[in-house]
This record gives C-alpha cells, structure tokens and sequence, in this order.
C-alpha cells in the first residue's frame, strides 16, 4: 500500500506500483508519495502525523482492503 500526497489530498491507494513515477502517472497534481507500506506502518504513520484523524486510521485502512476499490481519499485529517 502507499500513501500518496496531492497538492489537495491525501489518498492511500493498494494499487501495486514499481516506482514513484508510476504513482505519478495516475496522478496529475502528485506531490510526493510513501511505501510500498503494510497496513499496519501505515496506520502508525497516520496516527503519528495526523493524531486526530477520525474515523480512526485503522478503520480507514481497514475499509480500504476490504472494499473493491483500489484508492481512496483519507478523510479527517484536521488541516
């Protein structure tokens, strides 16, 4: 999984990329990108940068496996 950084938001993706500028590609205002990450790193790094993050980072990941989606736009970070 990676968390990807846009100039507007934040996305965590489980699409499988071979390189940053993969990420790129999918993404016009790409800022910057982390991983490939297992779900729990990315849970703690979530936690650590955004510590009021609701729904909590966990079940944002969580939902994320679980669906049939391949990305998906974190919400609640407190910007």
């Amino acid at each position: 999984m990676h968390i990807v950084i846009t100039e507007k938001e934040v996305v965590l993706t489980k699409q499988e990329y071979q390189s940053f500028r993969e990420i790129q590609n999918d993404f016009f205002d790409y800022v910057t990108s982390l991983g490939p990450w297992t779900a729990e790193e990315i849970v703690v790094y979530l936690e650590t940068e955004y510590p009021k993050i609701a729904p909590s980072a966990k079940e944002q990941v969580e939902a994320l496996i679980k669906s049939g989606h391949f990305e998906v736009i974190l919400k609640g970070l407190g910007e």
